[in-house]
């Protein structure tokens, strides 16, 4: 606009101003619309034209809390300020950003200018909304959200008739108005393009604002993704189509004993065999997935952990190259929750072992002050007399009650069969050997205790490699190579003489000195015969169904089951009692409901004990017993004595459950 327009312009609004504020009527020729309507509000809301406004100024600490509340719009529009007031050449002019309210958190500009009109509300913390000090270009662009240029006399104060000011909204990314750019100046010096200036900053502060809240939100991200890969429980990795490790979570690097700056952009044959690496790496290029394979990872000091992998494609990097993630858990995790679920664990304690005979509470005594060590354990005795019940109460009173405790029969097994269930197998290692392989009963047990059952039944050549695990206390699976460490208490268990096996070849004696550390002797059920009738009373409190009130036993029953030997044992006894409570139907229990052939050998034994004699190894074990105690418990003068082998009276011994410490008096 030239300076002969401008006058002319400036003459009209003046006129225009002082009609207004003499009869109240609007030249709409001369007034835009928006300026009309804010002289309206201004009249009814009693706001002066001339006269000087009320001192209306924040403190300092009010002004900071409002700078805080605008965040960082302040100091994304400070380099605009600076550059836009260069580009108008520095002349008397003021840049300012004003918060939604009206108020002023800060100026920029020509400060000689600032100084001389500090009365016009141009500086931080003065308040420039309409309410305050009626029309102008700040409060117009508030109110109406848009952009204006608000002229001399268009002003509703007349301190501002020779000023000019340019003004426009700058919106959050919810499109909310957070505050408003202008740019004020004399009258005569504001050209029409400056208000297109203002407008290109506020834009442009717009844009720098949806950028910084994206870096912000990417920011906040990638912290959430960083603070979610470091707290999980899980090995995480990245790797590209090269086979470059990019990512590696704490999990991952404390399992596997490397640091961050270890794995970070090497390969992964660092923790892959390389002869395996080419499979891993064709499945990242096409994007294949893996779900719970098996995979050998080697730590820092050389060890190989088995772990379970399954891994995902991500989308390519920057580089044009495909990425993928695997997670992984280790092995004996996975195999600990398995052996919870299926029922790997132990359920009885010594508290479940019931009697009171000195041969039963010397068992469960020797077997209490062993159960807290690492060292293996043998026991020996007959079918049925609780071996396993001994095995859970151990593994329960020991420091691993909390792992696993693994059961395994040996004899129950085809021979061919036991060293893949023990020690495990790899794909491919024979004909019906399952994909991916499986563990073996010493990894599933890996922290916790092996039972060994029937250990007199194991193939000779499973034996040797079971006396190899034992000794170096490392599994290879069968048809593999990686050796794999185990943390397992072995408890064996036999019904057979094992020395005598070892002279007959059948067992390895290395084996047997190895397994036959704390060897414990569980007693027959005719070693214990006072117990029978407490294991009677349990067995038909379990039996009874019905959940009535016990009935009476009679002495006939009880005397008729306390003098059969029970061959099988307590299994047999509790088989029996179970048929019997069955049979009884709520009734009581009579001797009349006992088997014929028990009633019938208990029968015998009375008769026969009456005539005063004695079963042959009753009186073998108390002659060997007096021999020990006449020579002072000196085994090698009691087998003299008796006219045996030192080696055979040891034997007897043992199979006597005759302990020198226990039955000898010194």
């Amino acid at each position: 606009m030239s300076t002969r327009k401008l006058l002319q312009n400036r003459s009209k609004l003046e006129k225009a101003w002082m009609k207004f504020f003499e009869t109240g009527f609007i030249d709409t020729k001369v007034l835009r619309p928006e300026i009309a309507a804010s002289w309206e509000r201004c009249r009814f809301a009693g706001i002066l034209q001339e006269d000087p406004w009320a001192e209306e100024e924040l403190e300092e600490r009010e002004l900071e809390l409002r700078r805080e509340r605008l965040g960082d719009v302040l100091k994304i529009a400070k380099p605009f300020m600076e550059t836009l007031y260069k580009a108008v050449g520095e002349s008397r002019m003021i840049l300012r950003l004003t918060d939604r309210e009206g108020w002023v958190l800060g100026s920029y500009g020509d400060q000689s200018m600032l100084e001389e009109n500090k009365h016009l509300r141009l500086h931080s913390g003065c308040n420039v909304s309409e309410s305050a000090i009626g029309t102008n270009g700040i409060a117009i662009s508030l109110l109406e959200d848009r952009s204006i240029q608000v002229m001399g006399a268009e002003h509703y104060h007349r301190s501002f008739h020779n000023w000019t000011t340019s003004a426009s909204p700058i919106h959050d990314k919810n499109g909310e108005v957070v505050a408003v750019f202008s740019m004020s100046g004399d009258y005569d010096l504001v050209h029409p393009h400056t208000l297109g200036m203002v407008m290109a900053s506020a834009e442009a502060i717009e844009h720098e604002m949806a950028l910084e809240a994206a870096h912000l939100e990417a920011k906040r991200a990638s912290e959430h993704y960083l603070a979610i890969m470091e707290s999980i429980r899980e090995g995480i990795l990245c790797v590209d189509s090269s086979g470059d490790i990019t990512e590696i979570n704490h999990f991952a690097r404390k399992y596997l004993g490397f640091s961050e700056k270890d794995l970070l952009g090497q390969k992964l044959e660092t923790l892959i065999e390389a002869q395996k690496l080419k499979s891993y790496i064709n499945m990242v290029k096409s994007s294949g997935k893996m779900d719970e394979v098996e995979v050998f990872l080697r730590k820092k000091n050389g060890k190989k952990v088995s772990v379970l992998v399954n891994m995902t494609p991500i989308s390519q990097t920057q580089g044009g190259k495909k990425e993928a993630v695997l997670t992984f858990r280790e092995s004996k995790r996975v195999h600990s929750l398995v052996n919870k679920i299926f029922g790997a664990t132990a359920i009885y304690t010594f508290n479940d072992i019931l009697g009171d005979s000195r041969e039963i509470r010397q068992a469960v005594e020797m077997a209490r002050r062993v159960a807290d060590s690492d060292a293996n354990i043998l026991l020996y005795g007959e079918s049925g007399t609780g071996k396993e019940m001994f095995a859970q109460g151990i593994h329960n009173a020991s420091r691993r009650k909390n792992q696993p405790f693994v059961f395994i029969n040996c004899g129950a097994i085809p021979r061919d069969l036991v060293a893949s269930e023990l020690f495990g197998y790899v794909e491919g290692a024979f004909t019906g050997a399952r994909k991916g392989g499986q563990p073996g009963k010493f990894e599933l047990s890996d922290g916790g205790t092996l039972f060994l059952d029937e250990i007199g039944d194991m193939p000779l050549d499973t034996q040797a490699m079971l006396l190899r695990v034992l000794e170096t206390r490392q599994v290879v699976r069968v048809g593999g190579y990686d050796v794999l460490p185990v943390d397992v208490r072995v408890i064996a268990a036999t019904h057979k003489d094992l020395k005598t096996e070892v002279e007959k070849g059948n067992f390895r004696s290395d084996l047997y000195y190895r397994l036959n550390v704390m060897p414990i002797h569980t007693p027959a059920l005719r070693e214990r015969r006072s117990d029978i009738p407490r294991l009677i009373d349990n067995f038909y409190r379990q039996f009874n169904k019905k959940e009535v009130e016990r009935l009476p036993i009679s002495d006939g029953f009880y005397r008729a089951m306390s003098n059969y030997d029970w061959p099988g044992n307590v299994r047999e006894l509790q088989n029996v009692m179970q048929m019997m409570v069955s049979l009884a139907a709520g009734a009581p229990l009579e001797e009349k409901l006992i088997p014929h052939y028990i009633r019938q050998d208990a029968r015998h034994e009375i008769s026969v004990l009456d005539e005063g004699v004695q079963p042959l190894t009753e009186i073998e074990r108390q002659a060997i017993i007096r021999a020990l105690n006449v020579c002072r418990g000196n085994v090698a003068q009691a087998a003299k004595a008796l006219e045996i082998g030192r080696a055979t009276l040891y034997r007897k011994m043992e199979s006597h459950g005759i302990s020198v410490n226990r039955d000898v008096l010194k």
